[in-house]
């Protein structure tokens, strides 16, 4: 714990003891992979040379001078939503790479990271009971889902398939009709605040590590149950075309505090039919809805009662390809440097989104904080000794495709194992080889992503490299009035830095409020513009611009974590051997 005291110093004393940085010319050659030592092996001062005059500028530059919501309006309101592989996803790319091109960043180009699958977009969507009275409900295509051609009618059928033995009390039923698919869920009041910020308490308790198995078990529970419901899908959506139904209507999700309701509905990979709609091999061939969990439980109370119900509905959807490729936006600040200009800083967020609404909050804030952290740097005439690139993602919310693609063409890779119990699970769940590092691992100091929606900067999560604790404590001093002063050693997960993790390169998530974006925003129809917050995202992009700033100033490359060994996972973790004197080998192993 004593490695997060620093933080709590008073600003005062630890300013006397800061030195602004002079860098002077330095002829020395330019330093190739062979000669750069390790990022483990190099020595950390125990002071950091902080340049307080470059705070106070960007720190104007970020609140009084910030671009970032016409940046956020441009994204959102005129692109709008950015499924990947489509030709809103492709828009985006152009748009950045050309904004990025325009502040003055070099090299912004595109990089593609290989073929996604189906491109897709919704044109119109619309649901509506006939009888036995007439309602329009709130609902939208679940993506990928093919259309309807045209308004198609039919008696509601309830469907309800938890396992295998579930299909045929079904068979035969459902030819015409419009199927409302799964159970109505519970509808708690909104209670709670849908909208929070962190108290000092939540702070600190985040702050105090404490190891525990509990997170664990909790994730091994929720991967049972992920893997029951993916075995499951690719069949159901079989099923109900076999049986030639009209439609398909699923319930939305519920969120915390109870913010799935009141009209906002979730149209991610929960709603959708089918495990990997986007691949043509798995296409879904009955057109499916999500609609409002109102909507929802107004048709499944009448059918409970045995009251018939009709609905119509019209799913407007077009598909541009069946194997349309990812692109990753990639634009520099050029390192000055000649010992350190080979090196690289990064910073990043996901640009691809849902459908339901515009992707402002997940990820537009992270794309758009991005982007202005670099425009920071260029208004300012930063001339950093590292280079300083922005990568902005695709297929984040697929699988982290975008960044997993670029970290194996730039970094290294560890090749998941092919055997036939491992070939049957999702990549992401599958176990890995050794890893294969290439030399540009050994050039990248960090990289800095934000994912978590629109609320400011709070700290940093530092995914258990104890080594980087005392350096951004000394970092974040200065910045206490901006109202960041947490660190943890607690890990993260759900977005980018996780890819460049994974290869033993330093990649951090900031702690951010969080608002409504786990309660309202994240992968609904109200992920748009009105839930960004101005003052908020202006803070996060000072802070990230800061410490952007500070990796590509200093002479070490940022500390890193021993490098992992995914192939000695299991034995790692395995039980040790003769550990209980009185034990006797099973049956099977008696032979």
């Amino acid at each position: 714990m004593s490695m997060f005291n620093s933080c709590r110093r008073p600003l005062s004393a630890l300013l006397l003891a800061i030195a602004v940085p002079t860098f002077a010319a330095d002829k020395t050659k330019a330093k190739t992979v062979e000669d750069t030592p390790s990022a483990v092996e190099q020595s950390q001062p125990a002071t950091e040379n902080i340049d307080l005059a470059m705070y106070q500028r960007i720190r104007e530059e970020g609140i009084e001078h910030s671009r970032i919501m016409q940046y956020a309006s441009a994204l959102t309101d005129d692109i709008g939503p950015r499924l990947t592989g489509s030709p809103n996803m492709a828009k985006a790319n152009a748009w950045t790479r050309d904004q990025l091109t325009a502040m003055g960043c070099v090299n912004a180009h595109l990089e593609d990271w290989g073929d996604f699958g189906m491109g897709w977009q919704q044109l119109n969507t619309w649901v509506r009971m006939t009888s036995p009275d007439t309602a329009v409900f709130i609902a939208q295509a679940t993506p990928w889902s093919p259309a309807t051609n045209g308004p198609v009618s039919g008696d509601v059928v309830a469907v309800n398939i938890q396992s295998d033995k579930d299909f045929d009390q079904y068979k035969g039923k459902l030819a015409g009709k419009i199927v409302l698919l799964g159970e109505m869920r519970e509808v708690p009041p909104v209670d709670q605040a849908l909208f929070e910020r962190y108290s000092d308490k939540e702070l600190e308790e985040m702050a105090s590590y404490q190891a525990n198995d509990r997170a664990g078990r909790d994730m091994q529970a929720r991967l049972r149950t992920y893997m029951q419901r993916y075995k499951l899908a690719d069949q159901i959506a079989d099923f109900l075309a076999e049986e030639k139904a009209a439609g398909v209507i699923r319930p939305s999700r519920d969120a915390k505090n109870g913010g799935g309701s009141g009209g906002t509905i979730f149209d991610d990979n929960g709603a959708a039919l089918g495990r990997q709609p986007y691949l043509a091999d798995h296409k879904v061939k009955v057109p499916v809805v999500v609609m409002a969990i109102e909507s929802y439980g107004r048709v499944s109370r009448l059918l409970e009662a045995h009251v018939p119900v009709t609905i119509e509905m019209n799913v407007e959807t077009k598909f541009t390809g069946d194997h349309e490729h990812g692109f990753d936006t990639v634009a520099e600040i050029p390192g000055t440097d000649p010992k350190l200009k080979d090196e690289v800083v990064m910073v990043g967020g996901h640009l691809d989104s849902w459908i339901a609404g515009t992707g402002a909050t997940d990820n537009g804030a992270g794309s758009i904080v991005a982007m202005e952290v670099m425009r920071i740097l260029k208004a300012l005439d930063v001339h950093p000794r590292r280079t300083i690139r922005i990568a902005l993602w695709s297929g984040e919310e697929e699988g982290l495709f975008g960044s997993r693609g670029y970290v194996k063409q730039h970094f290294g890779f560890a090749s998941p194992l092919n055997t036939p119990d491992q070939a049957a699970l999702p990549e992401f769940m599958r176990k890995t080889g050794p890893l294969d590092l290439k030399p540009e691992q050994k050039l990248i100091s960090g990289y800095f992503n934000v994912d978590n929606g629109s609320g400011k900067v709070r700290g940093v999560y530092l995914q258990g490299n104890a080594a980087v604790a005392p350096i951004f404590a000394q970092w974040i001093a200065p910045l206490k009035d901006l109202g960041v002063t947490t660190l943890t050693m607690r890990n993260t997960g759900g977005t980018d830095h996780l890819s460049f993790d994974a290869v033993g390169i330093p990649g951090f998530q900031f702690i951010q409020d969080p608002l409504d974006y786990e309660s309202r925003t994240h992968h609904s129809n109200q992920d748009v513009y009105e839930r960004l917050q101005p003052g908020d995202l202006k803070q996060i992009a000072t802070v990230e611009a800061i410490f952007v700033y500070n990796t590509a100033m200093r002479e070490q490359m940022l500390p890193r974590k021993p490098l992992p060994h995914p192939e000695l996972r299991d034995q790692q973790n395995a039980p040790l051997p003769n550990l209980f004197p009185g034990a006797v080998p099973p049956a099977d192993e008696k032979k």
